[in-house]
């Protein structure tokens, strides 16, 4: 097996294990983060009934500054979001990804705006 092979299926086996363990609800919704090489995005997710609740990303939009900068925009985007739709916690599916750098300043900010996590 190559090493990039091994990369993929050493993440997605995290993500899995991750998975098995963070559902969302209609009272505490699922916060899936996804970071790519140039962008960064967040959902709000009930598992319940398949819908999401409020979604932000780096996207389309003209953010200046380094990924973990963009991150805590969206972070604190996704957390007003959650506040006009009414949600105060959410449980975070970090996926394959360590609770570190964009994570978790995305976490932070979320958090500094009033999240529960």
């Amino acid at each position: 097996m190559n090493r990039l092979a091994h990369k993929q299926i050493n993440a997605q086996r995290r993500a899995q294990r991750v998975a098995a363990k963070v559902r969302g609800t209609a009272a505490r919704p699922r916060l899936a983060v996804h970071v790519s090489n140039l962008h960064i995005s967040a959902q709000l997710s009930n598992d319940e009934n398949g819908k999401t609740l409020a979604a932000a990303s780096s996207v389309g939009k003209s953010l200046k500054g380094t990924m973990t900068e963009k991150a805590a925009i969206v972070g604190s985007e996704i957390a007003a979001k959650a506040k006009k739709a009414k949600l105060k916690t959410v449980v975070l599916d970090r996926s394959d990804r360590k609770y570190h750098g964009r994570i978790k300043a995305l976490a932070e900010a979320a958090r500094q705006e009033g999240l529960e996590f």
